[in-house]
């Protein structure tokens, strides 16, 4: 067994419950400790942490970031959290589980500067750093041993350290052998944490948690799962993989993967992508609702694209306009279930274009993107909608197709008139 202060570093080959050399108390221990290289570090209720730093008198108090009474909760501090109060939850909700919390309106340039200190923080343990989020990140410090004259979790606890004295703010870290273990790990000891699954305990210790337990399966998923006979990860484990990509396709494979904790995935820094969009601008400016639809639907295609590329799923959709007077405008709408399909980025954003695309204003520029985005695959199922799986099926299966025979190879007819035509 291995053991490391977290305050001082100190490091012994022997369990420890207090430090030898400072007294701290703070010491984490397991026999791999040493020999992990990959890390996910996650900032602890980010905003709300930078909010109560610059306002000290917020510090015991339960704290809300986010919009008015008819607006809804950006991220809230632990205390709040006590309560109920969870991100995205209706102002009006939160407040009425949380009736004495302080509510601040969202400061995203306060919220850059210090992320941006954290990153630089990471760039001096390792190059491979990928940023998934403006308060995450996996590191691969595979190698930095000889660098830094000390393993990689003593490098990271020394990040933590720095990172709560000089930008004010906590993170927890989670270390494994690879990206899905970090990141379930850096779950596990929130706020100010520091967690390790080793590869050879991850299936005995994922076996008795509910399916909802990994990572990228939300709720509605989960109670799909459940009505399917699914109740633990265990239970996904003993599963038969054909017949659970016969039930849920490509997710199945993946979903067959987590439950046994593998993941083939590298720390790639050129990975770092806040959210993919597309857009388009008019060549003479319209407010005719059908001109709008038809590009709505070609540009959310072109995004769902860019996002199957690059392997990752959003959970907000973001619709951009910009008026004739190049007035510009965003919606947003937050999604119970991350995807990358095309036809779920339309059915969220149309909504939003048909609130505003009233006839009255012309436009001159449309757009549409993903983001809060997350490097697995969604759109399993819906409950809401049972046809979500097969529509996703059909239209992964056109994707192939489209990359076999040409983007004319499948379309819809709303797509088709955009379609450019041989020359000649």
């Amino acid at each position: 067994m291995s053991s490391l202060c977290r305050d001082c570093q100190y490091r012994s080959e022997a369990e420890l419950t207090a430090c030898p050399a400072c007294g701290s108390r703070r010491i984490v221990s397991h026999a791999a400790l040493f020999s992990l290289t990959i890390a996910h570090v996650d900032c602890d209720a980010f905003y709300a942490s930078v909010e109560k730093r610059d306002n000290p008198t917020l510090k015991d108090k339960p704290l809300i970031v986010g919009g008015g009474q008819r607006g809804v909760v950006t991220t809230c501090c632990y205390i709040a959290r006590l309560y109920g109060v969870r991100s995205a939850m209706p102002m009006f909700k939160a407040l009425k589980a949380c009736p004495d919390a302080v509510v601040v309106p969202p400061d995203f340039r306060k919220y850059r500067e210090a992320a941006k200190a954290i990153r630089a923080e990471m760039d001096h343990l390792t190059p491979l750093v990928q940023q998934v989020s403006i308060d995450e990140a996996y590191l691969d410090l595979s190698g930095t041993d000889r660098l830094h004259g000390a393993p990689p979790a003593a490098s990271l606890a020394r990040l933590a350290k720095n990172v709560e004295r000089e930008v004010g703010v906590t993170v927890s870290v989670g270390l494994s052998s690879n990206k899905f273990l970090a990141k379930t790990a850096s779950e596990l000891d929130k706020p100010r944490g520091f967690a390790i699954i080793a590869p050879e305990e991850a299936e005995a210790f994922l076996a008795p948690h509910p399916v909802g337990f990994l990572h990228g399966v939300g709720p509605k998923f989960a109670e799909s799962l459940n009505k399917d006979g699914f109740y633990t990860i265990e239970d996904i484990q003993k599963a038969d993989l054909k017949s659970l990509i016969r039930r849920y396709g490509e997710t199945g494979d993946w979903l067959k993967r987590c439950a046994h904790g593998r993941d083939n995935r590298k720390v790639n820094p050129h990975e770092d992508r806040k959210s993919v969009s597309s857009e388009t601008t008019f060549f003479e400016d319209t407010a005719d609702i059908g001109i709008l639809e038809d590009h709505l639907w070609r540009l959310s295609v072109k995004t769902a694209d860019r996002a199957k590329a690059e392997g990752v799923s959003g959970r907000v959709v973001t619709l951009k306009l910009k008026t004739s007077d190049f007035h510009p405008l965003t919606r947003r709408l937050s999604l119970t279930e991350p995807t990358q399909l095309a036809q779920v980025v339309f059915r969220a954003s149309r909504p939003l274009l048909l609130k505003e695309a009233t006839g009255r204003v012309k436009y001159r520029l449309i757009g549409v993107g993903l983001s809060d985005l997350s490097d697995f695959r969604a759109d399993g199922t819906d409950l809401i909608d049972p046809k979500v799986a097969k529509r996703a099926a059909a239209e992964r299966a056109s994707d192939q197709a489209r990359a076999k025979f040409g983007t004319g190879a499948v379309v819809t007819g709303r797509a088709a008139k955009y379609i450019r035509k041989p020359e000649g």
